[in-house]
């Protein structure tokens, strides 16, 4: 009997060359925006092989960066043995075909590259739906390139080929999918409004964590909550939103902290809009929780680009802690110093390390107290329990037990006081 022969599959990894524009007059560091589209590159699965720079004083309709540097850029290629090249800009559909028939390689642009790691990063069916959305909003505009071979076909009568034929198809199709899945999101946006209404019942005060993509968002939020929530060094490592209880030490106060997908410099509009469910999340909490990383050389253009998303979902002005995190990876301590006193409500630590938390902690706790109510209750001896919902949701200033009632001065969340106001002194039903 002939022996069996066992077959192995093995996926080529590809060799990109990395290509960025610098535009006169910009504000981009070139090397820097290099780096990041190297590191998402790697994150993407692709080894970088080379790199290209070009100066212009805007980039070329037709080519991006201009016919004569193309010709450069594939003898960089293919020296470099590189079979796909990656722009760190979004082309239009005439730039990457003409690139792309110019270099005869695979031509990228930086939306493509995100969409295709957060396509990797999808576990979730929300966040399945998601990625799906944004690349089909990214592709539709795009079939036409598909189908150059056609392009000399006349449309009208007599003149209707089968390449035009089929380009309308797959456009009615891809159209029909867009439509779907914007119901679909609909319904798992109607599902979180309804999760969030549960959550505001607790009541707990609720925080958001943001912050550019790799910041330790993820790491923070397991050592508040002790939480095992994803967290690496690869760049946007949480996609799919993660709530946790964290308890501060003051008062006994509890927050619930959500961790929410990494934001990135000109962060693709077709993921803000099919990620607006899940960010969604910012828009509704009480308080946002900055995550910096304190010791990398662009930080303050990450955050800037972290307040240009905020601003984009109208959570710009929200109360804010600032946390410079990755403390440790800063050699000059007088510069930490300066960041924590140029930024307000703002705090240095070090999440791996443990270190830093009690200021966090403060800081959190003096956001809090903004966020709170002081009342004065008067309860009756069968609601008692709500004594215990003070101590637990806010902090009790005193508790006197009388003959005919228990009054109650403490300091509680906004939504929690508005429940309980039947219970506070003169009040009036709102209909009288």
């Amino acid at each position: 009997m002939p022996a069996s022969t066992t077959f192995y599959e093995t996926h080529k990894e590809e060799r990109a060359v990395v290509v960025s524009l610098s535009i006169a007059g910009g504000e981009d560091d070139l090397e820097m925006r290099l780096a990041e589209l190297r590191e998402l590159a790697l994150t993407a699965g692709a080894s970088v092989v080379g790199q290209f720079s070009q100066s212009r004083r805007a980039p070329d309709m037709a080519t991006y960066i201009g016919p004569g540097k193309v010709e450069d850029l594939k003898a960089e290629a293919a020296t470099a043995g590189a079979d796909l090249v990656i722009f760190d800009d979004e082309l239009t559909p005439t730039q990457q075909r003409n690139l792309s028939d110019a270099l005869q390689l695979t031509v990228l642009d930086r939306t493509q590259l995100i969409l295709d790691i957060f396509a990797q990063r999808a576990r979730t069916r929300e966040g399945k739906l998601q990625v799906e959305l944004a690349q089909l909003n990214y592709l539709l505009p795009r079939l036409s390139s598909l189908y150059t071979k056609f392009e000399r076909q006349q449309g009208g009568i007599g003149g209707r080929g089968p390449g035009e034929t089929k380009l309308e198809s797959d456009r009615r199709r891809v159209r029909e999918r867009i439509a779907q899945l914007t119901r679909e999101l609909e319904e798992v946006k109607e599902q979180r409004a309804q999760q969030r209404q549960l959550r505001h019942k607790l009541p707990f005060p609720t925080c958001a964590l943001v912050g550019y993509t790799s910041a330790g968002k993820s790491t923070l939020l397991n050592l508040l909550s002790g939480a095992e929530v994803l967290a690496d060094q690869m760049l946007f490592s949480t996609l799919d939103p993660t709530t946790r209880r964290v308890v501060l030490p003051e008062g006994g106060w509890s927050v619930l902290m959500t961790d929410t997908v990494g934001f990135i410099r000109n962060l693709p509009h077709h993921l803000i809009a099919a990620f607006r469910a899940t960010l969604e999340e910012v828009h509704q909490a009480d308080f946002l929780m900055h995550v910096v990383d304190a010791g990398h050389p662009e930080r303050e253009r990450q955050m800037r680009a972290v307040h240009e998303v905020l601003k984009e979902l109208d959570a710009d002005d929200k109360p804010t802690v600032t946390a410079f995190n990755k403390a440790d990876t800063v050699r000059d301590s007088y510069l930490l110093r300066e960041m924590v006193a140029a930024t307000p409500n703002s705090c240095a630590l070090s999440a791996l390390r443990r270190e830093g938390l009690p200021d966090l902690m403060d800081r959190m706790a003096a956001t809090l107290r903004g966020l709170l109510a002081s009342v004065t209750l008067e309860l009756p001896y069968d609601r008692s329990d709500i004594v215990a919902l003070c101590y637990e949701m806010g902090k009790v200033h005193s508790v006197d037990y009388g003959p005919d009632k228990i009054t109650v001065r403490a300091d509680i969340a906004k939504d929690l006081a508005g429940r309980l106001a039947p219970y506070t002194p003169g009040y009036l039903p709102p209909d009288v």
